[in-house]
């Protein structure tokens, strides 16, 4: 697990595309990884869009249903929004406060990569806590 937290020098994806640009390397082994990308981000987007017209189709069905679905979203970007915050905050100020143990050396060290895939977690467990108590205290029955 020690691995997510090592930093990478920002320049590191830059000096590769530059090495293998000088080099000779064949355009279609240089243009692959663009591709490849854009069809990773093509097949995520596509995900994304039907997850989100699911969710939206089931929020606007009727008003108590959209006023829950508000609330969700809206306390799950609050939350991400202090937790990136927070971590970017002390990721600046340690380093000048002179706090470099525990915790601090664990907060200055994580990499914003991890904090992505711990938030897309974090969206998942929140859908599955709302949507369990949607269903067991059944609001629109009430």
């Amino acid at each position: 697990m020690n691995f997510l937290f090592k930093k990478q020098p920002k320049w590191l994806p830059l000096a590769i595309s530059a090495n293998a640009a000088s080099q000779a390397i064949p355009f279609s082994m240089i243009i692959a990884l663009p591709i490849l990308f854009a069809a990773g981000m093509s097949l995520m987007d596509t995900a994304d869009g039907v997850f989100m017209t699911t969710a939206y189709n089931w929020a606007f069905s009727t008003p108590l249903r959209k006023i829950y679905y508000n609330l969700s979203v809206t306390g799950l970007s609050i939350a991400a929004a202090l937790c990136i915050g927070f971590i970017e905050l002390a990721q600046i100020l340690t380093p000048k406060l002179g706090l470099n143990s525990g915790i601090w050396k664990w907060i200055q060290n994580i990499q914003f990569g991890v904090i992505g895939y711990l938030l897309v977690g974090l969206f998942i467990i929140s859908w599955a806590v709302s949507y369990m108590i949607w269903k067991m205290f059944r609001f629109e029955n009430a």
